[in-house]
């Protein structure tokens, strides 16, 4: 299963090598796969194409330990929480804070840390706009929810249009790479998993 699943996504990755969600794909199945070396290779790439992607700086520096190249993913760590800090992503930032004190370090307190610095990213959103997830900039939203469900409310709560319309494009590629029928509840999970890693909300 896990070299299938390496095998699609490195299709997609080599079909566009600029596709960023094809790169993360292909990093997790490596993660999954236990090939550390191969996964923050392909980490890295995702954040040269996006660097705001903070689950990206999250997941290159859990490849970078496993692989035993403590300092690296140090490093890897403080520039991630400061990118999950200033964005408002709290989960990346917290999962890094966590890992940051496994490898025996404390992470920045919880005082400077604890309210996100988001108008440094792109200004506070006003009427009608949002402070995107992806992107990090106060943009138009969406005009409603691109489809029911707590998954579209999120979306356009936190979502620019202008990256939701990156989305659809990329989406359209995923469904005919991955050859996904909606009819499958599994093939269906794994779209919202892909559109959760490409929006970062997941």
């Amino acid at each position: 299963m896990a070299d299938s699943r390496i095998e699609q996504f490195q299709k997609m990755a080599e079909a566009d090598p600029g596709n960023e969600l094809g790169h993360f794909s292909l990093g997790r199945a490596y993660l999954d796969a236990g090939r550390f070396a191969e996964a923050a290779g392909c980490f890295r790439r995702v954040i040269e194409l996006n660097g705001q992607n903070s689950k990206a700086y999250h997941l290159l520096a859990v490849a970078q330990k496993e692989a035993g190249d403590r300092p690296g993913a140090l490093a890897t760590l403080r520039k991630g929480y400061a990118v999950a800090h200033q964005r408002g992503d709290l989960m990346p930032r917290n999962d890094m804070a966590a890992l940051i004190r496994e490898l025996g370090e404390e992470p920045p307190s919880q005082d400077v840390a604890s309210t996100p610095v988001v108008a440094a990213a792109g200004g506070a959103a006003g009427a009608g706009q949002v402070t995107c997830r992806r992107c990090g900039q106060a943009r138009p939203q969406l005009p409603k929810p691109p489809f029911k469900g707590e998954l579209g409310e999120l979306v356009f709560t936190s979502i620019c249009g202008e990256c939701w319309r990156e989305w659809l494009l990329t989406g359209t590629k995923v469904i005919n790479e991955l050859r996904l029928d909606f009819a499958n509840p599994e093939d269906a999970e794994t779209y919202d998993q892909h559109l959760k890693e490409f929006l970062n909300l997941a």
